[in-house]
């Protein structure tokens, strides 16, 4: 009898695990889709990465690990200026910076942490990302490519995909409840991909050709140094994207999770997925507050489900049929939907700013958001020749740079 009670527990844990992985799998997809990067080994690094992070925090942690949104354009412009392998050399950087931030907590404490990443840093940096980001998504939902110098899909038809997606994504955060509002993203895609099919933009002879079984198509990183100092110090919003991750996920299982496993511990298993989603052609991973929602709905608390749920994106990850289904999508369907989402980030960045209660009226802290908010949007550059720090990455060091040197108060 007791055997048949763990066989139904078993089952149970394994069916929750899948319906985690739906929660983040238009996340998870749309990341690679968007950067020219491999749908199916996302999910082959979504499912290793959500494992190591088990091991690295003792499995006490109920979270999952997927593609982080953060890197976006860095990989986009990685992709289109290095080319991928040289591209991945940077987001294989990007891990160690969750490592050494592991050995700073471990050294230091966690207040160095609010030291070196306080809200007037990381709030603009956040910002930046979404707002560097928002000509990609107008380029895709007009029927363009990213950098908008061919048309893919004429524009009325495009127009027409893009704000459907856009408009019933909309709908199903504002109007939907549950599990609807966790799958918004998920049902704004199917919608545009309808309007698609309907439109006749939908060409599934890739997918009739493609295998049922294939295995992922791996890509190794090559070291460009451009690449990585271009790269590396975007980690810094992800890194304290993590941190209000565990707090918030701390929050709703009744644990404190940056005591015990302990946050150290949590950064050196995200940095650590990172990496290795790097070194096979994967995206940066990150914790995914989707999940956290889903797990707070659910009160799913078993770290278990979350292994079942990397179980499941691994044994997906070998699907061609799948792969070639994603590849089908018109990229008017994701410029809706991008619209929305990059517009989503440069908000979280700035209430990140309100919720902390930032001063914009001292001169230090204007000074600070001004000079990040100008260098990230307006791509500012500095360097020579081969070594070049440019964008989001150099508007996070200035960032950093300025908190650490500028004078708390100023003697009148």
């Amino acid at each position: 009898m007791a055997d048949k009670s763990e066989t139904m527990t078993v089952i149970r844990q394994a069916v929750i695990g899948m319906q985690m992985l739906c929660v983040a799998f238009g996340a998870l997809v749309l990341v690679p889709i968007l950067t020219g990067l491999n749908p199916s080994v996302a999910l082959f690094t979504a499912g290793v990465g959500t494992l190591i992070f088990q091991i690295v925090t003792k499995r006490k942690v109920p979270i999952f690990l997927a593609s982080s949104f953060a890197f976006i354009a860095p990989i986009i412009y990685g992709v289109q200026t290095w080319g991928i392998p040289a591209t991945l050399s940077g987001l294989l950087a990007a891990g160690l910076v969750y490592l050494m931030l592991s050995g700073l907590i471990v050294l230091r404490g966690l207040s160095i942490i609010k030291k070196v990443l306080p809200p007037v840093v990381v709030g603009p940096v956040i910002m930046v990302i979404g707002l560097n980001l928002a000509p990609v998504a107008v380029h895709l939902a007009m029927g363009k490519t990213g950098d908008g110098t061919a048309v893919l899909v004429a524009q009325g038809p495009a127009l027409i995909v893009a704000l459907s997606s856009l408009l019933v994504t909309v709908l199903a955060v504002l109007l939907g409840k549950g599990m609807v509002r966790l799958l918004a993203i998920l049902i704004g895609i199917s919608a545009g991909y309808l309007i698609s099919l309907l439109l006749g933009l939908v060409d599934f002879a890739p997918v009739l050709k493609a295998p049922f079984f294939s295995v992922p198509e791996f890509v190794f990183p090559q070291l460009n140094w451009q690449a990585v100092f271009f790269i590396v110090p975007v980690a810094i919003a992800p890194a304290i994207e993590h941190i209000g991750d565990m707090l918030a996920i701390s929050h709703v299982v009744g644990e404190d999770f940056l005591v015990k496993p302990g946050l150290h511990r949590t950064l050196l298993g995200d940095g650590l997925a990172t990496s290795f989603a790097a070194m096979v052609g994967g995206p940066p991973n990150t914790t995914y507050s989707e999940v956290t929602g889903a797990v707070t709905l659910t009160r799913a608390f078993n770290p278990a489900i979350m292994t079942w749920a990397a179980l499941t994106a691994i044994v997906l990850s070998f699907s061609g049929t799948l792969g070639a289904v994603l590849a089908t999508i018109p990229t008017p369907v994701m410029g809706g939907i991008m619209t929305l989402l990059f517009g989503t980030i440069a908000t979280i960045g700035m209430n990140s700013l309100v919720r902390e209660g930032t001063d914009l009226a001292q001169p230090r802290n204007m000074i600070i958001v001004s000079l990040i908010l100008v260098f990230g949007i307006g791509d500012m550059a500095l360097g020579y020749a081969d070594f070049m720090v440019r964008g989001i990455g150099l508007a996070a060091i200035v960032g950093v740079v300025l908190n650490l040197l500028l004078p708390k108060k100023i003697s009148v």
